[in-house]
């Protein structure tokens, strides 16, 4: 089938998102350096030479992998996905002394195991070496980093074979020591702060913090701190033309590009003081975290917020009955922001669409967005004073 660096030449990458994240991706991407976006479902193409795709992986907040395409050819069963990939030249991006791992994702496939569908291109690789080389190459352990990321996509009976250069999720920040119960995912907080479109004109603030998902978005988004904090290790050392001097020095200039956090910038709170607790410990991880102010209470307690960025994930229930218990909180919290939160614009994820008229504010705007599986709403909602 021909060199897979052919593939790799063409410089053209796919950064995996959320549903419902493709436009607000490509903005990022954009904005980022990359060019000839073109988002699909579940992600964004485009093309960036090095120092766009390295400047890309440590700054994107809102993409969950950034792969590189290596192969695709149509796959109607496991034998034909094993006997396609034993004649992919693995050779260019491996060898025995390396290690790898695979990850797969599977939709409109007659192959209905990701498991399964692991496995086989495993084994595909494996005897790939063994015919070529004699030796097989070692898959990593779930606690090691392997040199190699691969990731496996069947969609309507056609394989995508794709390097994941940044070496794993891109959510997984690091900073969450704790979730509570059901967080927001870190790109999907991401998203809702470059949505709002706050950029520290105005202080922030948080009444439901949860663990702090939105106030550790917002806090690395005006600091400039690189998604990369905490990471060890990155896959884009597989690819063939990997430039580790660039690499180098991309990481010390987005290092350099970081700025301290003002005083009285971001704040939150939560009814729940085991939740506050949660948030300090994970924001403590972060550069300036000690910077956000953060105390436990129900917003009908709080004096007022006006003037502010409100930023927002109220609970919003899913078990049977909650719904009419929820529209009263949502009534009160309306009418806490009518009243008390003048010239303030507040940016709630309702994931519950049933809950939005009982907040009694006419959104400004309303963004499908998805919680999990829960196709919700990200309203804006601008409030005027009382007359």
């Amino acid at each position: 089938m021909g060199s897979m660096w052919e593939y790799l030449e063409k410089r053209r990458f796919f950064a995996r998102t959320g549903p419902a994240l493709e436009e607000v991706a490509a903005s990022e991407l954009e904005e980022l350096g990359a060019e000839d976006l073109s988002p699909s479902y579940r992600g964004v193409y485009f093309s960036a030479q090095n120092p766009t795709l390295y400047r890309i992986l440590l700054l994107a907040r809102i993409p969950s992998r950034i792969l590189a395409p290596l192969a695709s050819f149509p796959c109607f069963s496991d034998d034909q996905l094993y006997k396609r990939s034993t004649k992919l030249a693995w050779n260019e991006l491996l060898s025995p002394e390396k290690t790898f791992r695979i990850f797969a994702d599977l939709s409109g496939s007659r192959i209905k195991n990701s498991h399964f569908a692991v496995q086989r291109l495993k084994d595909a690789v494996a005897d790939h070496f063994v015919r070529t080389l004699g030796k097989r190459p070692s898959v990593a352990q779930a606690e090691d980093s392997p040199d190699l990321w691969l990731h496996l996509l069947i969609q309507e009976d056609r394989a995508l074979l794709s390097l994941d250069v940044a070496g794993g999720a891109l959510h997984r920040r690091g900073y969450r020591k704790e979730g509570g119960d059901a967080p927001l995912q870190e790109t999907l907080a991401a998203a809702i702060v470059r949505l709002s479109g706050w950029k520290g004109e105005t202080p922030l603030y948080d009444p439901f913090c949860g663990s702090g998902t939105l106030l550790a978005e917002a806090l690395m988004s005006w600091c400039r701190i690189p998604n990369s904090l905490f990471r060890s290790s990155f896959g884009l050392s597989g690819l063939p033309d990997f430039d580790a001097p660039l690499w180098e020095e991309s990481l010390r200039k987005a290092n350099e590009e970081s700025r301290s956090l003002p005083e009285g910038l971001l704040s939150g709170s939560d009814v729940s003081p085991e939740a506050v607790k949660r948030a300090r410990r994970n924001l403590s991880s972060l550069p300036c975290g000690e910077r956000v102010s953060l105390k436990s209470g129900d917003f009908r307690t709080l004096e007022g917020l006006a003037d502010r960025t409100l930023l927002c994930n109220p609970p919003y229930g899913v078990r049977l009955g909650e719904t009419e218990k929820l529209k009263t909180l949502y009534k009160e919290f309306g009418d806490f922001l009518k009243r008390r939160c003048p010239r303030s614009t507040a940016w709630i994820l309702c994931g519950n669409r049933e809950l939005i008229p009982s907040l009694g504010l006419r959104p400004s705007r309303k963004i499908p967005l998805f919680n999990g599986p829960l196709e919700g709403r990200l309203v804006k909602l601008e409030i005027r004073p009382l007359l």
